[in-house]
């Protein structure tokens, strides 16, 4: 018996065979294979009826027909046909393509987190169904993904100004950075002193007030394992004491320390326990390997899909910080081998963020026992690196607490006190493997009472600083945080905004230019509510119940377009001709840059008025330019682009006038149809290259409905013959 497996990758087939072996072909989709057409209402591909959506797929590309094409090939010398796509809800969404597309009936659908034989095989063995629910969301946001970013974008061309696009997740993840790059502009830096003292008994102290220090609160257990370092890199701000506003308190202070005899007041000392971080999701994935491996969270995630096509780690695309039984006693049966005194009694545990899919895992080595240092000489220099940081993240969180013993020293000279804080790591625990713990930082050892000899003491001037811009992990993590998009989108989102030059890096930052910031300024007026980053996460939401069949797909997304999208739309094209003629504000410390312009003899197609030639670098262009339409009262904002084969300005296609295709006469026969007695047509047609001849009803409105079965296809005998209804008859 003939088995095929269809997946997505074809990085996965040479292991997936050996894995198989004999009896199996394996094939590889290579991703999506179909996508919404370009047709309809702003080349949608769908059209909103009611509460239903009727969508349009066509082949995504050529590699796609030809892919298609090979696959039903391998489809007829198959008995059984298993569709093995990414474990996630776009890889559902691929299977049920696939599934329409190669017109399956009844595929056997089995997921895997790791290419291991231990997991494929148990796939196998427990085959299941297409999630319609999983479906069912994927369909939704290729739709409201395209409804948004489609028919937006149509609003923001008619600013005129290099805009290219809006999106759904892309312009609220743009306002998130313009957001932070307006505190900075808006910041006013101060001036303040950090007053310090050296003592000979070799400690540092600063200025702690003129009143006692009160005693640092203790937290509970529970609340010292939440909190974690940060895995994008930003280190907790050493601390300064309590700031001096005029460099005249400055020098009394330094003058008080300087004439007083200084003691020790109070020496405080505890033991606290800090728990391992929770195992690699993506985005916490793509922070560290940003912060420690200075990787972009694009590059992070196609070394990561190789090391998981090799069959070295689990799926990279997952917000489940959970791990399998299996792993966890793996990898406790490794430690109890080589650091027997790192196995804990019981494993610290952690929860996954609401919303996260439980039946996936953490990223994870599949193989405890392949160390880094084993599979270094298998993989290249990028691959080794990212592996090693996932291989000790994943043991780290089997391995015990780490404990640090903390000490706080108050001295005292005049009325004035002064603050000293160290810490030691006692017993390093999970940090022999992920370290995210501040260097030593001991005291001596000092009584109560113990007079001190001042060594040296002064007041260091400094500015209060603007909050930082976002680096690539950073922005991740306040992606994630805010709810903004999914595990698969946040690096192709920020990989958008800098193609789009609505974004730059600038050292190791990103900064938004000046036409980013102009498109949210834009946005924000138009369409304010879609680029908050709590009405995104709402809607993300809303796509987690239709994946777990708390909600309808089409409804939901009729609604929000009825009830919401489309007024709001209509309000914003309303809004643009008086908005684009206004003077744009120039954020502080930058030139005015608007895009240079000529007069073209042109005339407008919609409306006569004559374009207006609009220079932009955009690489989406085909030229150096596009033509506008310069009807600012009428509204027009007709836009034309150059189309070099044509050897002409063209309009977008969803505005271009649609030619009404003359009907073709249908050729009927004397045959009748067996349902409604109408006469048979002969229809001819072309599949998989070869010419091909059916009778059907005659009746286009009786095809849809009672006649639906009704086809006699052309045989090799010379006859027409129906698998239903047998040979035609008069």
């Amino acid at each position: 018996m003939a088995n095929l497996l269809i997946i997505e990758s074809g990085g996965k087939v040479k292991k997936l065979k050996s894995i198989l072996g004999a009896g199996w072909t394996v094939k590889a989709s290579m991703g999506h294979v179909r996508e919404l057409a370009d047709d309809g209402e702003d080349s949608l591909g769908f059209d909103l009826d009611g509460s239903h959506i009727h969508c349009r797929y066509v082949p995504r590309s050529s590699q796609a027909k030809k892919i298609l094409s090979e696959l039903r090939g391998a489809i007829r010398q198959a008995d059984r046909i298993y569709l093995g796509t990414d474990p996630d809800r776009e890889g559902e969404t691929i299977g049920w393509h696939l599934t329409q597309a190669l017109r399956l009936k009844n595929p056997l659908r089995v997921t895997y987190t790791e290419i291991t034989k231990a997991a494929v095989d148990r796939a196998i063995a427990h085959p299941k169904s297409l999630d319609s629910n999983l479906v069912a969301a994927g369909r939704a946001r290729d739709c409201l993904d395209k409804l948004v970013g489609y028919k937006g974008s149509r609003l923001v061309w008619r600013l005129n100004n290099g805009c290219k696009s809006m999106g759904r997740v892309q312009s609220a993840t743009l306002h998130l950075l313009v957001k932070r790059e307006q505190e900075i502009l808006a910041f006013k830096p101060q001036d303040y002193w950090v007053v310090w003292v050296e003592y000979q008994e070799g400690f540092k102290a600063v200025y702690a007030g003129r009143t006692y220090p009160q005693t640092t609160q203790r937290r509970n257990s529970r609340d010292k394992n939440k909190t974690q370092p940060d895995d994008a890199g930003e280190e907790t701000p050493v601390s300064e004491g309590t700031r001096v506003l005029s460099q005249e308190d400055a020098d009394q202070l330094v003058a008080i320390a300087r004439t007083h005899a200084h003691y020790v007041v109070t020496v405080e000392g505890k033991t606290v326990k800090q728990s391992p971080p929770a195992a690699f999701i993506t985005s916490t994935l793509q922070q560290s390997a940003g912060a420690k491996l200075k990787l972009n969270p694009e590059v992070t995630m196609k070394i990561a899909q190789s090391l998981y096509e090799a069959g070295h780690i689990t799926y990279m695309r997952t917000d489940s910080v959970a791990l399998s039984p299996e792993f966890c006693q793996a990898a406790k049966q490794w430690l109890l081998h080589h650091d027997p005194d790192n196995v804990p009694a019981r494993v610290a545990a952690h929860r996954s963020k609401s919303g996260a899919q439980e039946a996936h895992e953490a990223i994870r080595p599949t193989h405890v026992e392949r160390t880094p240092e084993q599979l270094s000489v298998q993989l290249t220099r990028d691959e080794a690196k990212l592996y090693d940081l996932i291989w000790n993240r994943a043991i780290a969180t089997q391995c015990c607490q780490a404990e640090l013993s903390k000490t706080r020293i108050i001295t005292q000279s005049g009325d004035v006190f002064w603050e000293a804080r160290g810490q030691v790591l006692l017993v390093p625990g999970y940090t022999r493997y992920w370290h995210n713990i501040a260097a030593d930082s001991q005291l001596p050892r000092v009584q109560p009472g113990q007079p001190l000899t001042l060594d040296n003491a002064g007041a260091d001037k400094k500015q209060t600083q603007p909050p930082p811009r976002y680096s690539e992990p950073k922005l991740v993590q306040v992606m994630e945080r805010s709810g903004i998009g999914r595990p698969s989108t946040y690096a192709p989102t920020i990989k958008t905004l800098k193609a789009r030059n609505y974004v730059q890096l600038s050292k190791g930052k990103l900064q938004p230019t000046q036409l980013g910031m102009e498109l949210d300024a834009f946005l924000t007026q138009v369409l304010p509510d879609l680029i908050q980053p709590e009405f995104t996460a709402k809607m993300e939401s809303d796509l987690d119940a239709i994946a777990s069949g708390k909600l309808d797909w089409e409804c939901y997304l009729t609604g929000w377009n009825r009830d919401y999208f489309a007024p709001a739309l209509n309000s914003a094209f309303s809004q643009v001709p008086e908005i684009a003629s206004q003077t744009q504000s120039t954020p502080k410390g930058e030139s005015k840059r608007r895009p240079r312009t000529e007069l073209t003899d042109y005339s407008c197609p919609k409306c006569q008025h004559r374009m207006t030639k609009v220079f932009s670098t955009s690489k989406k262009l085909k030229a150096d330019h596009f033509l506008s339409c310069d009807n600012r009262e009428g509204g027009c904002g007709a836009v034309m682009f150059w189309n070099a084969k044509a050897g002409e300005y063209e309009l977008p296609r969803s505005e271009r006038p649609v030619a009404a295709k003359p009907a073709k006469p249908a050729n009927l026969t004397e045959y009748a149809c067996p349902k409604c007695g109408k006469p048979l047509e002969l229809y001819e047609y072309e599949k998989e290259g070869q010419a091909k001849k059916m009778l059907r009803c005659a009746n286009p409105k009786s095809r849809q409905g009672k006649c639906k079965n009704v086809a006699y296809f052309w045989t090799k005998r010379g006859t027409f013959w129906s698998p239903k209804l047998g040979e035609v008859k008069k």
